[in-house]
């Protein structure tokens, strides 16, 4: 079995809960420009991050420069009185826009948040939702004079704390518009009610389930079972904070691990506590009180403030009816989320300006080359990004550039040639990072390579450094008769071929070495990144995932915020004045492929169970190392039927290594 060097990211934490986060802003020096080192080599294929740094002596291509003015902040967005002109020109577009496209004067626009939402925008035969059109939905109906307010369904979410703060973020700002944001939660935890307790009002059914007990965070340990079977793991962990290959390599968490997921812990908890207490105009002391009272009764709920009223849906539509005026004995009028994601900004009198940002998403996992068969949504395939972004460097249009980045991280080689292309590109014009849910490993390894780097207060980046693991399966040759031979040529050819026997002593040693020398060339490559030098970086690397507060507090990170807060520093760094309106230009945009139009119908007309949808979009996505970050798994798993987590869990476990 192939050796294989993994670079990945700590547990990403399973709940139903949520984090209240604040946006705040740490400002560090701009990155002066120099010249470039010549393309680094990979010699191991690793997942979660690349690895290669700059040698010794080397240059760095953006090193500490002169201080520069401090970043600004900004809001989700601002709603701003049009002039009679524009509005004129709204009313005729909406007079000659298509019947499929027209939305009624006081009708109601509903979105639910449920499940999975993707930082990457969507095409019609796209499932799920998309983080940037709920946003973008956010803003245009604050502008739209045909829509009255938001009727908000907020059931279970499976995204992370980033993308909830986002969204966040937009219905406080929407409310700023005059308009109602009414939310209905029938089943919800501490994220859910996160997002609900920004609404202005909030409804729950009688029989709802809202449990509010606390936040967890779990991990589980496969070593004990795999010794049964008779299969070894051998382990080589770099960085003391690195618990990947801790699932198959230990029976339980290390102090160090305990110790960085503690943390995490209390950043998630401590901010949830301190917005949910803000919003309800009370101590932070008594909501853990009420917490900790363990409330199982929604109707406990309502009395102590933390819901409006106890309402079914169709009682609440009948509300909102009364509200908007509509005195007919039809049903309220409404528009949902997928067909006001159609109206464009430019018919609401609220398109971009003339100077091009770009805008260059970058979501899920890494992989160098793209099979025939990927969904083009399914990850982040480095040849094809390479190409969006010398496109973007090699125009004179785009004044700057937004790298959104969603990723917990993937393949060695294409992080370090993506990493590369984006010193390239910000030595030509003004790069921001912008962090989702998760920019670690491999997500930060492309992160650090822009002179400024934007993250919500509760990212998950970080996790410089790494694991590296085979697996030895002679017990289990033995219990099965199996037998296996080698020719070889070569002192170590059989280090990464050999399964049937232990590592020779001369082979560990090797294997050991490699590892070491792996995680010095991503620590150094990110101190020459971040302007540190190599002990400063060690202070904060050993595979430990921050937080983003925590990150901006030890320069991982400059600035806390949103896409938003990205966009300003982009204007800052482009000399564009900050109330000039831009025309943000999205260079990875999505085209359905046959897959993924194959999977949209299925999942319409024939509802495919998400499983195999699920299945579907991994197996026509592999080429090469493929993993996720640990714990994604049991995020996926958390709302499942048992006959499906069982065959996910063997699936992970017999592509963990390869």
């Amino acid at each position: 079995m192939a050796r294989l060097l993994v670079l990945r990211s700590a547990p990403y934490h399973r709940s139903s809960l949520s984090a209240a986060v604040s946006s705040r802003s740490a400002s560090f020096p701009r990155l002066a420009r120099r010249h470039l080192p010549s393309p680094l080599r990979v010699p191991v294929r690793a997942v979660e991050s690349s690895s290669g740094a700059t040698k010794q002596g080397e240059e760095a291509p953006l090193a500490a420069g002169e201080a520069q003015e401090p970043l600004p902040t900004a809001p989700a967005f601002v709603v701003e009185e049009l002039g009679w002109g524009t509005q004129l020109a709204v009313k005729l577009k909406m007079l000659v826009a298509p019947p499929w496209k027209r939305v009624r004067k006081g009708s109601v626009l509903t979105m639910t948040l449920r499940g999975e939402i993707s930082d990457q925008l969507k095409t019609r035969f796209s499932s799920g939702l998309s983080l940037p059109q709920i946003c973008e939905n956010f803003e245009k109906a604050a502008y739209d004079p045909r829509i009255s307010g938001i009727y908000l369904h907020i059931e279970p979410l499976s995204c992370g704390w980033g993308k909830a703060e986002e969204i966040r973020r937009h219905i406080v700002d929407f409310k700023k518009s005059g308009k109602f944001v009414v939310g209905y939660m029938p089943v919800g935890g501490e994220k859910e009610y996160y997002l609900a307790s920004a609404c202005a009002e909030l409804y729950a059914p009688p029989s709802a389930y809202v449990a509010l007990y606390g936040l967890t965070i779990q991990q589980t340990f496969l070593r004990g079972v795999l010794e049964k079977v008779g299969v070894q793991p051998e382990i080589q962990r770099i960085g003391r904070y690195k618990s990947a290959g801790d699932q198959l390599g230990r029976k339980s968490m290390s102090n160090e691990v305990k110790e960085m997921l503690g943390a995490l812990l209390d950043n998630i908890y401590g901010n949830w506590l301190d917005t949910v207490s803000s919003t309800q105009g009370k101590k932070k002391e008594e909501i853990e009180e009420f917490v900790n009272s363990g409330v199982y009764q929604v109707e406990k709920l309502k009395e102590e403030g933390w819901i409006t009223d106890l309402l079914y849906d169709d009682q609440v539509m009948t509300m909102l009816k009364e509200r908007v005026g509509q005195n007919d004995k039809k049903s309220l009028r409404t528009v949902d989320y997928s067909k006001y994601s159609g109206v464009r900004k430019s018919t609401l009198g609220i398109g971009g300006g003339g100077d091009l940002i770009a805008v260059i998403r970058a979501s899920g996992s890494i992989t160098r080359t793209r099979s025939g068969l990927s969904i083009s949504s399914s990850g982040i395939i480095a040849e094809q990004l390479i190409k969006k972004i010398r496109t973007v460097r090699e125009s004179d249009k785009y004044k700057a550039v937004i790298l959104r980045i969603d990723s917990p991280g993937g393949d060695a080689l294409a992080s370090d040639l993506m990493w590369r292309e984006i010193r390239l590109l910000a030595d030509s014009k003004p790069v921001i990072a912008s962090m989702s849910d998760v920019a670690a490993s491999g997500g930060y390894y492309m992160a650090m390579a822009a002179p400024v780097i934007v993250a919500e207060k509760l990212t998950l980046t970080g996790s410089i450094g790494v694991v590296t693991g085979k697996f030895i399966l002679q017990k289990l040759y033995e219990r099965i008769d199996f037998h296996k031979e080698i020719l070889s040529r070569g002192r170590y050819a059989e280090l990464n071929a050999a399964d049937q026997r232990p590592l020779r002593p001369d082979e560990a040693e090797l294997f050991e070495k490699s590892a070491q020398n792996a995680y010095a060339s991503f620590r150094d490559k990110a101190a020459m990144s971040r302007s540190m030098s190599i002990d400063q970086m060690e202070n904060f690397a050993q595979g430990r995932v921050w937080s983003g507060q925590d990150a901006a507090s030890r320069g991982l990170v400059d600035s806390l915020g949103g896409f938003s807060q990205a966009l300003a520093i982009a204007k800052q760094r482009a000399k564009i004045p900050q109330d000039k309106k831009v025309r943000l230009v999205e260079i990875s945009k999505a085209s359905p492929t046959l897959p993924e139009i194959l999977s949209g119908i299925g999942g319409s007309i024939l509802g495919v169970d998400r499983v195999v949808k699920g299945v579907l979009q991994d197996v026509t996505s592999l080429n090469g190392v493929q993993a996720r970050m640990d714990g994604i798994l049991f995020e996926r798993l958390e709302n499942m039927p048992g006959e499906n987590q069982l065959f996910l869990l063997v699936k992970e476990i017999t592509n963990y290594f390869g």
